[in-house]
């Protein structure tokens, strides 16, 4: 397994047009969030990375919507929805547990410290916050594919591809848990053919070929153990029993003997 921190980043794309199929992938992940965006509830959500501030989420309660790009993002896209602040994704201007939900569209994929990237986004989510991952699959046609001497998409060449079971994995480090997961666009993308998003070969693919998907979804909810006192049911049993008899029959008995 390859370590996740890197020396190196790599190319980062700044639109989903960089990616080969794009358009498509990026109506994919819209359809998939758009049910699981509606249980997301609070006043702040934060889009973290240039791709995720590309994805729109009508149905999401959470109507203040923060952008984290940069600046080469910020010039190519300035019609962006909702507020724009200029910053890294491993070092987020936000204080602690101020965020209600994160949506994170490849963003780990294209990082050079993941690990980071999530212990920033643990810091600034509030208790029983929301995030949203979308990565890679390295099982896929496309993670296999990269590694073939063909002429083909130089950004998705230096994609991290996660599996989804490693994102999981930190994610319960961190103290998440996964309430939800999909698996997305069973294709190559290396070839520019659209994948319809109810076809019949998506929908048997996602049954009973799901491991192969080149794109998942995570969606995972910020657990927070209470640390209150909780009082034992049992009662100690006392050192000392008392005796049945009492003192005045004890002395009626002896004085009793006596005569």
């Amino acid at each position: 397994m390859k370590p996740a921190l890197i020396s190196k980043k790599p190319i980062y794309p700044t639109s989903w047009q960089a990616l080969p199929v794009g358009e498509d992938m990026k109506q994919h992940v819209q359809t998939s969030i758009e049910t699981s965006s509606r249980r997301f509830f609070g006043y702040h959500l934060v889009k973290l990375g240039c791709l995720s501030s590309q994805i729109d989420l009508p149905e999401c309660a959470i109507k203040h919507i923060v952008n984290v790009v940069d600046d080469k993002c910020l010039e190519q896209h300035q019609n962006l929805k909702g507020g724009k602040v200029i910053a890294k994704s491993h070092e987020l201007p936000f204080s602690e547990n101020s965020i209600d939900a994160y949506l994170l569209a490849h963003e780990l994929d294209f990082s050079k410290d993941p690990h980071q990237i999530l212990r920033e986004v643990d810091r600034t989510l509030i208790p029983n916050g929301h995030v949203v991952i979308v990565g890679f699959n390295p099982f896929s046609l496309a993670g296999i594919f990269r590694y073939l001497p063909l002429k083909s998409n130089k950004v998705l060449r230096e994609a991290r591809f996660f599996s989804s079971m490693r994102i999981n994995d930190w994610l319960q480090l961190l103290g998440f848990e996964t309430i939800e997961q999909h698996q997305l666009v069973f294709s190559s993308l290396l070839f520019k053919r659209k994948s319809r998003i109810f076809s019949a070969i998506e929908s048997f693919c996602r049954q009973y070929l799901p491991i192969f998907s080149s794109i998942y979804v995570i969606v995972a909810k910020k657990r927070v153990v209470p640390l209150s006192l909780i009082k034992p049911k049992w009662k100690p049993s006392p050192k000392f029993s008392t005796v049945g008899a009492s003192v005045r029959t004890s002395m009626q008995k002896n004085s009793a003997d006596s005569r």
